[in-house]
């Protein structure tokens, strides 16, 4: 999994009714994007992140110029 600062990571929800979790990455940490990233959730909680298979980065668009 590789990512950049400013994209969102997503995590899949490990109970029915409750919703996915989003995060918007503010460091990474790791080698060439990869885990651990700093984040901020939604509710403001930011955290230290080591995502797990049920996780995906939602990559931002590259603007066509």
């Amino acid at each position: 999994m590789q990512a950049k600062v400013g994209e969102t990571l997503i995590m899949k929800s490990h109970h029915v009714g409750e919703p996915d979790r989003t995060a918007e990455i503010l460091e990474v940490r790791g080698e060439d994007g990869g885990p651990p990233f700093l984040v901020r959730f939604d509710d403001g909680h930011e955290g230290l992140v080591f995502p797990g298979a049920d996780a995906v980065v939602h990559h931002a668009e590259a603007s066509g110029a």
